[in-house]
């Protein structure tokens, strides 16, 4: 699971952090974590040897949500859930954590389930979209069919009008 604000622990450094599911499996060498948290930073691009000793307050955002990604990468996963993953970033840096989702999944062959209100990170991720609405999919399909949809709910999320079927039930319930 990927955390929309990465879920570092405040008083841990990176290398702590990024050790963590490996300390609580107790089945590796402190050489073998410290290997493991250096690849897995290496795959998230962070690759000077720095970053290891800094804690969460020192990093900028995209560092944060890099270093989220490979504490959650350190397990292998075959899911990946991410929530909200560009949240709180500017374009250019988004842009980077959507090109680290697609890093991840064709580097670990993971599912991605990537919850988002982003949609140009959804229809760069994605190969097939849902709209969860009052509890229930109110729509789904591959991202050719979403980019063309006539559903006025997935429709009106899309473009991101304030007008439309998913305000208005707001405004008139």
């Amino acid at each position: 699971m990927f955390f929309q604000g990465s879920a570092l622990f405040d008083s841990m450094t990176v290398e702590e952090n990024v050790a963590f599911p490996y300390r609580e499996e107790k089945r590796l060498s402190r050489k073998e974590i410290r290997e493991r948290v250096v690849e897995n930073l290496k795959r998230v691009h962070l690759t000077d040897p720095g970053v290891l000793e800094k804690k969460p307050a020192e990093l900028s955002g995209g560092m944060k949500k890099r270093v989220g990604v490979a504490r959650a990468l350190s397990q292998e996963p075959e899911i990946v859930l991410w929530d909200e993953p560009t949240t709180g970033l500017d374009p250019v840096t988004a842009d980077a954590v959507n090109d680290l989702i697609q890093e991840t999944q064709d580097h670990t062959g993971a599912t991605s389930v990537v919850v988002t209100h982003d949609m140009p990170s959804a229809f760069k991720v994605g190969d097939r979209m849902a709209l969860l609405h009052k509890g229930r999919i109110a729509y789904e399909g591959s991202i050719e069919e979403t980019r063309e949809t006539e559903n006025p709910l997935m429709r009106q999320f899309i473009d991101g009008t304030a007008t439309g079927p998913l305000t208005e039930e707001e405004t008139l319930g």
